[in-house]
């Protein structure tokens, strides 16, 4: 069997169990929902041993420390993955929901009523908890999910998606055996084939680095709904708390800085970098972060700080480095971050509210938080129960992307014979 063959059976089979996933009710998904986080949780162990191989293969691939850090799975980890699924299942159901409803003079009734995307697939990096929070919001939204993990982190992701079809299987004898279903062949020449299936894929979310995602949107035929780089910047105002601009900045950089909502960029005041930048860059040294300053900033943290040079101020870099810059207040850090930023993360850090409220109007992010740290750009801290992306896309999704995300709508009519004159 060749890829076009494999896929397009494989893709058949997820849109042929996304039609029967309309006949579960609530109850029963969300039944189903706890029993995959019983399973994960009794086969702990398990999942460790198989995250172990992974972690070697991962050394062997050279994999920078932060990006093992993702892959990584233990005991809380697992936890988190399972309160994330119980967490959905304690969630409404987002389809059925009538979002709009009218009667025209013609006696014609309409709805508006929110319903499953259809067949989502899924292309990551590295986390093999996505394996878990993917499938189980697309589970619980009626969507079929086809699962396109790092070949560095197959044994997690397959074991995770083996579990969780054999609980829910086992819970309700309506559930669709493809409904959660894993791209077998690492080889990478699949997915052009897998992503031109546009009579069965409705819908590809990447979620990994920017070459990742530009390489799944370039090849795919079908929507993708995406996120490209997330350049977070904070910014310190003149008005700023100094022990919150410490917690703040300190938290976004170190607290993961390997994922996609860690700080990248520290902008700060020129009114106030002599008093305030020094405590800052203290804390964040004393964490291992190496800091890529302009000239301003350097002349006041000294030695112990690198010079920036033009890339840094667009780069990523998922690592225990930050750029950072003086700027001319609150207009220099729009003007930075809206030429600079990838509208994923911004905050600012001050206690004048109008000058927070002016900067989380005027900059054109997703997310734009105010005296909070980058990190809380996450669907579980947004109430989602778990997240299955991040979008800086403008049209459909946009920010961490939760169940509501995962639906569309259709139009239901009602009329008395009508016929139209």
């Amino acid at each position: 069997m060749n890829f076009k063959e494999e896929m397009t059976a494989l893709a058949l089979r997820a849109k042929n169990a996304s039609r029967q996933m309309n006949r579960l009710s609530t109850a029963e998904k969300n039944d189903c929902l706890k029993a995959m986080a019983d399973s994960i949780e009794a086969n702990s162990g398990i999942i460790c041993e198989a995250n172990s191989e992974d972690i070697k293969i991962g050394q062997s691939m050279n994999l920078s420390q932060s990006k093992l850090d993702r892959l990584m799975l233990d005991q809380g980890r697992i936890m988190g993955m399972t309160q994330g699924l119980r967490d959905v299942a304690e969630l409404d159901d987002p389809t059925g929901n009538i979002l709009n409803e009218r009667k025209r003079p013609s006696g014609l009734s309409l709805k508006k009523v929110s319903c499953p995307i259809g067949v989502i697939v899924m292309i990551y990096e590295s986390r093999p908890n996505v394996t878990a929070d993917s499938a189980g919001l697309c589970f619980k939204s009626g969507n079929a999910i086809i699962l396109r993990g790092g070949k560095e982190a197959s044994h997690s992701n397959h074991i995770i998606s083996k579990l969780m079809v054999d609980a829910g299987m086992k819970s309700s004898d309506k559930f669709p055996e493809h409904c959660i279903q894993i791209v077998q062949t690492p080889d990478r020449n699949a997915l052009p084939e897998l992503l031109s299936l546009t009579e069965f894929i409705d819908l590809c979310i990447p979620r990994g680095g920017e070459g990742l995602i530009r390489a799944v949107t370039e090849c795919s035929r079908v929507p993708v709904i995406k996120h490209y780089k997330g350049i977070c910047s904070v910014y310190i105002d003149l008005a700023a708390d100094i022990n919150k601009a410490v917690k703040i900045t300190v938290n976004s950089k170190t607290h993961r800085p390997g994922v996609c909502n860690a700080m990248e960029t520290l902008l700060i005041d020129k009114a106030c970098a002599n008093t305030i930048l020094p405590p800052v860059s203290d804390a964040l040294l004393s964490k291992g972060v190496e800091l890529r300053c302009c000239e301003a900033a350097h002349s006041i943290i000294g030695g112990e700080a690198k010079m920036a040079i033009t890339e840094d101020w667009d780069s990523e870099y998922l690592d225990l480095i930050c750029s950072v810059r003086v700027v001319e207040g609150i207009d220099g850090a729009l003007d930075h971050i809206n030429t600079h930023g990838s509208g994923h993360t911004e905050c600012i850090i001050t206690e004048d509210e109008p000058a927070a409220r002016r900067f989380q109007h005027e900059v054109d992010s997703s997310t734009v938080f105010w005296n909070t740290s980058t990190r809380f750009s996450d669907g579980g801290e947004f109430g989602m129960g778990a997240e299955i992306g991040i979008s800086t896309d403008k049209i459909g999704a946009r920010g961490p992307m939760g169940l509501d995300e995962l639906t569309t709508y259709k139009w239901l009519g009602e009329g008395d014979g009508l016929a139209r004159a």
